[in-house]
Formats: structure tokens, sequence, C-alpha cells
């Protein structure tokens, strides 16, 4: 006898048989125990998750020898039948094919005609969502008010497509994606059956590559067994599938704590030299960096038999959780562009430097380091050790402000200032001076400009520069305004410096007051210079015109 595939071997036959669609089996199993029937049913889902299987149980359940009921016996020779696709009253048609409204109209013709065998006529109509639309109006009538012994079924994986008209006729049931854990049961119950050995891990590897598809499952697994020679090996199930051990992100990881770029391309290379696909290297990247970010917010969720708990829980101690997303959309970002790359393996090498140029640095390495680069220096620019680590590290501020006012950190964690120095060297500033200098020799934009224009100098203490803003401005007070403000401050003055915002009155004129002073005053002189024109007042007095001055602009 020829071999059949584990995926039509292992064909559900009855509704306690179906695995992960509990809640669709529920509502049937209420209708038919009660003979509440509908005429039409539409089952929607994606590929491999048992809509025709369903529908080949629902016809069953419909015309059993021992009546409807929920439980077919499977052994009447109408069950037997439907089961091997002999019984004449079940028509499947393919509305892929049939799409025409010929087609429709010659399947509901012979609709009238009373079942050859059965209890029911049962139709089921695949792909429905493929009929034309002179196919659906053919058949809406019919659909609304067929014969009692008529039952349509109709499955589709594009609802969307099928017209209202039809979608409002119908009982419709979506059906759900499998998740892992119970396609990985399902096949450890099939593979018990078929007395094949099988590593848990494996099962995990095919569960997770099937993508909620049982169907999907089955026949990886039947790829499986031939490419292992009868047995389910972790490691030969990943060569198959081109899937990434999860040891390499964990080296990836653990070179990117250690700071180490180098380490994390010798990484990206091995998988080149192994052949993995760099996208699913992305995927199960992002994965792990969302298992991670849940142990370090919801360590309680992270299940107490995964393999790799140990390592997420350290991994979930060491990293911030800010950088964890950070890290996350780089990796999603990452496999987006992975198309537009020169190759997968540039596009992975550059998501993996992307994560090392963002990591965070620590507060005891942002000190510069002038001494290393003479050109730097002479620009003004600070050298900023890298921090290997990527841990949080916090240290005490100078001094604790009142609630009203915000200390902007000097580094991206809560900074240390840097001592004062006796001299001033190269490339920096002396801190202090006019405010509407400074403000005017800073490239800032947007919403930082913005609050710069509205404050005032108040005073500098050492390293920190203390400004106002009134608090009628206090919605400028956001975090990026204010550290891109904090950064651009340290950058002219050629040092980290530290930044305070204080809520109060101004007491002077700040740099928005005289720009708007400056243009009301040009204005004012554009308005006096128009209506001393001397065509303009002739106009005027001809005409008795008046002067719009809001179109007047200064040039």
């Amino acid at each position: 006898m020829s071999y059949q595939v584990l995926a039509r071997k292992w064909r559900p036959k009855s509704f306690a048989s179906l695995v992960g669609q509990e809640h669709v089996v529920r509502a049937l199993n209420h209708a038919l125990t009660e003979q509440r029937l509908h005429h039409a049913y539409l089952f929607t889902g994606t590929r491999g998750v048992g809509k025709t299987t369903l529908a080949r149980i629902l016809a069953k359940a419909l015309n059993c020898e021992t009546g409807i009921t929920a439980t077919p016996c499977g052994t009447c020779s109408a069950c037997a039948e439907i089961d091997s696709g002999r019984f004449v009253d079940l028509l499947e048609v393919d509305a892929a094919t049939n799409t025409r409204v010929d087609e429709m109209r010659q399947l509901l013709e012979n609709a009238v005609y009373a079942p050859t065998r059965g209890r029911f006529k049962v139709y089921v109509i695949d792909e429905v969502h493929m009929l034309s639309n002179s196919a659906f109006n053919a058949m809406l009538k019919t659909l609304e008010e067929p014969p009692e012994h008529v039952k349509f079924i109709l499955a589709t994986t594009d609802p969307q497509k099928i017209p209202v008209t039809v979608l409002s006729r119908c009982l419709q049931f979506n059906l759900k994606q499998m998740t892992p854990p119970s396609i990985a049961g399902h096949l450890t119950h099939i593979l018990d059956a078929e007395a094949i050995s099988a590593e848990p891990g494996a099962l995990n590897l095919i569960a997770r590559s099937a993508a909620g598809s049982m169907r999907d499952a089955l026949s990886l697994l039947d790829q499986a067994i031939a490419h292992g020679s009868g047995k389910v090996e972790e490691a030969q199930v990943r060569d198959m599938l081109g899937t990434v051990d999860l040891d390499y992100l964990f080296l990836i990881l653990d070179a990117l704590l250690g700071g180490d770029a180098a380490a994390m391309l010798a990484v990206a290379d091995d998988m080149a030299t192994r052949s993995l696909s760099f996208d699913a290297a992305l995927q199960e990247l992002a994965s792990l960096l969302t298992r991670i970010q849940i142990a370090q917010l919801a360590p309680q969720a992270v299940a107490d038999d995964l393999p790799e708990r140990a390592r997420l829980l350290e991994l979930a101690g060491r990293f911030d959780p800010e950088f964890v997303q950070l890290a996350y959309q780089i990796a999603v970002h990452g496999r987006k562009e992975l198309p537009l790359a020169p190759d997968e393996q540039a596009g992975f090498t550059m998501a993996l430097l992307r994560l090392h140029a963002f990591r965070p640095q620590a507060a005891t390495d942002v000190s510069p380091r002038r001494s290393e680069s003479p050109a730097s220096e002479l620009r003004g620019t600070p050298q900023v050790r890298t921090a290997p680590a990527v841990q949080r590290q916090s240290a005490p501020l100078a001094a604790a402000p009142s609630p009203s006012q915000r200390i902007v950190p000097a580094s991206p964690s809560v900074a240390e200032a840097v001592p004062a120095q006796p001299a001033v060297s190269r490339g920096e500033r002396p801190i202090g001076g006019d405010w509407h200098t400074i403000l005017g020799a800073l490239k800032l934009g947007g919403m930082a400009r913005e609050l710069g224009q509205h404050c005032e100098l108040r005073a500098v203490e050492g390293e920190l520069i203390i400004l106002r803003l009134s608090p009628t401005h206090r919605h400028l007070q956001m975090k990026p305004a204010q550290d891109k403000l904090h950064q651009t401050l340290s950058e002219y003055f050629g040092r980290a410096v530290q930044l305070r915002i204080e809520l109060a009155e101004v007491e002077s004129a700040t740099p928005a007051v005289v720009a708007q002073r400056d243009r009301q005053e040009r204005q004012d002189r554009a308005v006096a210079a128009i209506e001393q024109d001397g065509f303009v007042r002739e106009v005027i007095e001809t005409f008795d015109a008046t002067l719009i001055e809001s179109s007047i602009k200064p040039i």
C-alpha cells in the first residue's frame, strides 16, 4: 500500500479530535444537540486551521444514520463514504476553479432535487471569495431560502472579499490560528502513535515554523522524518528549516553587553558560513528581546520549565529596560530593511552595528579625553569613551532641586558634573555670557529652540547653568527639548555641563520677547512706509479704500 502523508492520515474525523478550535466546536455541538440547524455556515481562517475538516465533520453529523448528532458514529455507510470522499450527497466545490455564473447556476439547479442517500444534500464551497460578482448574485436567493434538504457550508481565507449580502445570510465562525504549544502537543501524540522518536526542541521548532497552521506543521513533520531517517532531532530540524540556534543570539547579546563589535560580527560570519537565514535571525532576535522584556517587567510570566529561563533572567538583570525596547525596534526595522540592503548579511551586520552604536553609556565613562585626539581638540569636540557595560548607573545629584525645578543630566544616565578645571583647555569656552548671544550661536530648531527663546539666564554656578522659564510657557518644558538644549550647550562650551530650568516669572526680556519686539517694530515701520506712500494715499482718498495692515509684510 502506498504511503499516506500525515496531514491526510491524521485529519480529524470528529469534533473531539479537532485541535485548537474549541470555540467553534462548542457552538456546533450545542446547535446539533438542540437541533437548531442553520441552512448556511461560513468558516473563515488562514490555511491549515481546519475549515474543510470542520465542513466534513459537520456533514457527517447531519447525515449520520444514527440521527443528527454532535458525535457521528464514524462506522455507518454515510460516515464511511464521507470520510473516503465518496458520499453522493456531499458536493465539494472549488470556487477558485468554478468562478463563473453559469457553473453556479448549474450547481443550484440541482439543489431542488432531494438527496439520494443522506438526510441532507450538503454543498461545501471552498475558497468562496474567488466567485465572481455575478456568481454571488446568482446564489443569493437560494442561499437565503434554500430547500429544507439543502445545507451550505462556505469556507474562505479572505472574508473581506465576500459581499455583505452573502455574509448576512450565513452563520460565520472565525477559526483561530493554533498556538505553538497546542501544535507541539498534537505532533507528540501523532509521533507516539506512529512509534517515532522525537526531541521536544525539534517539535517546538516545527510548531513555531508552522505559523499557526496544523497542516503546515504536519507537512514539516513529514519532511523532518524523512530528513532524519525516521528520527526527529533538533539539530537536524534546525538544518532543515534554516532556523537560527538561540546560542548565536545569546552570543550576540553577550558581545553587545561587553561592547565587543568584532565578536558580534564574528557571530554573523559564522551564521553566513552555515547559510542561516538572516531574516529568521532578526525575527528570532526580536522574539528573544520580547521575552527578556517580559522577564524584566513581569518575571512571574516566565515559565519555570522554559529551557532558556536562567539565561533570560540573567540578561534581564544586565540590560536596561529602555534599551531592550530600542533594540527590539532596531531588530524589527532591520528586518524590514533587508530587501533594500546590498545583501542579507550586510543588512544583518548593519542592524548589529546599530545595536552597538545606540547602546547606553555608563556614567563613569563620560569624561572627556582630549589628549587622545588632537584633531578633536581643535574642533572643540570632547572625546567620550564608549562604555563596555549596558547597565544603568546613577550618581547623586550635586544639589536637590525644588519640585518646580528639573535637572537635565549631562549624560544618558543621571550624570555627575565634570569637575571644574582651573584653566580653560583649547576648544572650550568659559561658561557664561549673554544668553541672547549664546542662543544665537546654538544650532537649535523646533521645540528646543522655542524653549531656549523663552528662557532667561539666571546664574552660572561652576558647571551648572540655571535658566528661568515663565509658568505661562511650561508646556515647552518637555524632556526631549531639554535634552537637546542641554546637549547643544555642552557642545557649545566644549565640555559637559549641567542645566537646570526653574519655573518662575522672568525678570528681563527673553530672546523671544526681544524677537517679537523687533518684528513688531519692523512691521510698524513697514505700515508707516506704506501709509506715507503718495500713490497709496491717492488711492485711499480716491476710492475711499481701507488699508489692511495684516497684508503688509516687512522686507
